[in-house]
């Protein structure tokens, strides 16, 4: 932190969305690609917004309408203005595109990539530090640098004999002198923004791509005797662009190490094998859970204290509560799992279904749409889809919520303390009360009154139960 009073002006974010990426091989735009389960182009919004900047530009342009709406499922429409880069003529000509929303702004920019997800909040804040304390006055323009052990591709950052910048040259502009340097620049920018479009109107696409380089606005700048600084960043990964799927699975693998990592050491989580792994970054595991080898969590999935996940198990946007014990291969798909629950093998939860405590799900049951009540069991060869179960039900192996007439979906509810016989078909819409039971093979068709057996095809009563009378023949 600096020792002297900083001006705060107010602090606009610009990120550069509008490239195809060629070198992606690929018909989807570079920003719409995913790590970790998100576009790269959100990963970097979200990180944006940890600066709460008063407004969020985006530089859209191949496929805009699709990054448009993928930057809209991270910001709210109005924390962001989208401008379009009608041509691809580098990356000046795309910082051009904003200059009628922004060019008479007495404020700073933080210019960023939508193709470097991994820079994180605190580096940007550091970077908005330095460039407004730069000398006690503040600079025009700071830019963000790293140094590799092989900065092939990237821009070189040539410095005087001070130490102070003096240029960026581009790999493909570059001597054999200047490729051994191996400061690089990163593509992040702070500006003072009136400064950067004055000095915008001077560049030029004098080089080997016909293109306007921002990177030629700090020497701009330089020459008009406008202060430049460099923040130096160390961690290389931070700052790394994406431009093919190499470099994709790279960042995806440092991000889930950097996330397994952090579970352990800092939240308790143990991992049989935590190169077997996959966690999203955005999922958040309880103490003395026992991760199993080669089990996905993914998305804004929430696993409580206690609980166990077995190989082969894949968890989407999720939660499960304390002490649940997932066995081998199951999956589990915007659910709800209650405390102290047991699911599977090969189990299949999904579309918002909900086990309350204490329920169990066995191998080969699938719930869709469907809540199963407190202390419930589900324990072989099940499907039930769009079903209300009551607590303390046993449902028999190889019943079916017959849930689809051709046309539309009907709901299937069940009370308490009901016993469903193995190989029941339940022909929705239909409730079966509480304290009924099916006979084996039943196909029930017709409400079921509580405390009531029914048996046959078509299921007749054969005997209430609470006074333990026979049922009527017909």
């Amino acid at each position: 932190m600096s020792d002297f009073p900083i001006e705060q002006k107010t602090l606009v974010v610009l990120i550069l969305a509008a490239g195809l990426g060629t070198r992606m091989r690929s018909d989807l735009a570079k920003v719409l690609h995913r790590l970790d389960g998100r576009p790269l182009i959100n990963h970097v919004c979200r990180t944006a917004t940890a600066l709460a900047p008063q407004k969020i530009y985006v530089v859209i342009g191949q496929q805009g309408e699709d990054v448009k709406a993928a930057v809209l499922n991270e910001l709210d429409d109005q924390q962001v203005v989208f401008v379009t880069q009608e041509k691809q003529l580098g990356t000046g000509d795309a910082v051009n595109s904003a200059r009628e929303y922004l060019q008479d702004q007495d404020s700073t920019l933080v210019v960023l990539s939508g193709d470097v997800p991994m820079i994180r909040p605190e580096t940007l804040a550091a970077l908005v530090q330095q460039h407004h304390g730069h000398r006690g006055k503040g600079a025009a323009c700071t830019i963000l640098t790293v140094k590799l052990k092989n900065p092939t591709g990237y821009g070189r950052i040539v410095r005087d004999d001070g130490g102070r910048f003096e240029r960026i040259v581009e790999q493909k502009e570059a001597s054999e002198e200047i490729r051994q340097i191996s400061e690089v620049n990163s593509g992040i920018y702070c500006f003072d923004t009136q400064k950067l479009f004055a000095a915008l109107n001077g560049v030029r696409n004098h080089n080997s791509q016909g293109e306007y380089y921002l990177t030629d606005v700090p020497s701009l700048l330089r020459d008009a005797d406008e202060d430049v600084a460099i923040l130096a960043q160390s961690d290389s990964h931070e700052i790394e662009g994406v431009n093919n799927r190499a470099q994709l699975a790279d960042l995806e693998r440092i991000l889930n190490r950097r996330t397994i990592s952090k579970l352990m050491l800092d939240y308790g989580v143990t991992f049989i094998d935590p190169k077997s792994a996959h966690i999203s970054a955005q999922a958040a595991i309880g103490r003395d859970t026992v991760i199993h080898p080669n089990v996905t969590i993914e998305g804004e999935s929430v696993i409580g204290d206690g609980s166990s996940i077995r190989s082969g198990t894949r968890i989407t946007n999720s939660r499960v509560g304390h002490g649940v014990e997932i066995l081998d291969s199951c999956v589990i798909a915007n659910s709800n799992i209650g405390n102290n629950c047991t699911v599977g093998p090969f189990a299949h939860l999904r579309g918002n279904s909900k086990m309350e405590e204490k329920s169990k799900v066995g191998n080969f049951v699938e719930l869709k749409k469907t809540k199963l009540g407190r202390g419930s069991k589900a324990s072989h060869l099940t499907y039930l889809g769009d079903a209300t179960i009551g607590e303390n039900t046993n449902i028999g192996a190889g019943t079916v919520t017959c849930n689809y007439d051709g046309k539309n979906k009907h709901e299937t509810h069940i009370g308490d303390h009901v016993k469903i016989g193995s190989d029941t078909m339940l022909v929705a819409p239909i409730n079966v009360g509480d304290g009924a039971v099916t006979g084996a093979g039943s196909v029930v068709t017709k409400d079921v009154e509580p405390d009531t057996l029914v048996a046959g095809v078509p299921a007749r009563i054969k005997k209430n139960l609470k006074d333990n009378t026979p049922g009527s023949a017909t």
